[in-house]
């Protein structure tokens, strides 16, 4: 019977090769180079064996404008998002008619780089990163929600930060498999910020990124799991297409 057993799981899995179908698991669960360290309680590392891990769906239908008008004030303090953003992460901050429209400030330590970079409005060599990308959410989980959660994701402080611009423009819509900050010293913290947002929306991860992200982590098996953030709806002001 024991063997009778084995052949037909062999079948079982042979058919499902045959149509292309795809196991959906949770992280750590799988065999093979998915499994490795495991972090404490509270920890990036522990929380990568939470998320759900599947392929990458088909990039069908995104656009920016399926998360809403970029930098909406969803917290609703009367500064837009990029501004907030400006403030929270530059130092020698000064104003432009009010305290809401950054002018200037200074970027003292790039977390992509470690440079430091000026910021001059008009003139900026700054961008406001979305750590997961709006792109690779849309292909991950983002493209079955309702917009508000959309919303929300694109405005949420948790996925955002201040980062060079061109290091920025390199990573495009990658993920952890994919692409890493050049400054090592930074790739554990940056890795358990894309754990943290993904955890917090419900968003999988491929097999690779998976493996990728407790590669990056088991460096750091103590590095918490960044908490807090915006509310996962945004207000129903406002909209997306």
């Amino acid at each position: 019977m024991r063997g009778a057993g084995r052949a037909a799981v062999t079948v079982v899995l042979v058919a499902v090769a045959a149509a292309g179908c795809t196991v959906e698991q949770r992280g750590g669960s799988g065999s093979g180079s998915g499994s490795g360290p495991e972090g404490k309680a509270g920890s990036a590392l522990a929380a990568v064996d939470s998320l759900t891990v599947k392929g990458r769906a088909p990039k069908t239908g995104y656009a920016r404008e399926r998360f809403g008008s970029a930098w909406a004030d969803t917290d609703s303090n009367g500064c837009d998002t990029r501004d907030d953003i400006l403030k929270r992460d530059l130092t020698d901050v000064k104003f432009r008619g009010g305290d809401c429209t950054v002018a200037s400030g200074r970027l003292t330590s790039d977390p992509y780089t470690g440079r430091e970079i000026t910021f001059t409005r008009g003139r900026s060599q700054i961008d406001i990163d979305h750590l997961v990308a709006l792109s690779d959410a849309w292909q991950k989980g983002a493209q079955q929600w309702n917009p508000s959660k959309r919303i929300a994701l694109a405005n949420d402080p948790l996925n955002l930060l201040a980062v060079d611009a061109g290091p920025n423009r390199s990573k495009g819509e990658g993920d952890t498999s994919t692409w890493l900050p050049p400054q090592k010293g930074y790739r554990c913290t940056y890795v358990a910020g894309q754990v943290a947002v993904k955890t917090k929306y419900g968003l999988w991860v491929t097999a690779a990124e998976r493996d990728a992200m407790k590669r990056v982590l088991s460096d750091c098996p103590d590095q918490a799991l960044p908490k807090g953030g915006n509310p996962t709806e945004a207000p129903s002001r406002f909209h997306a297409r």
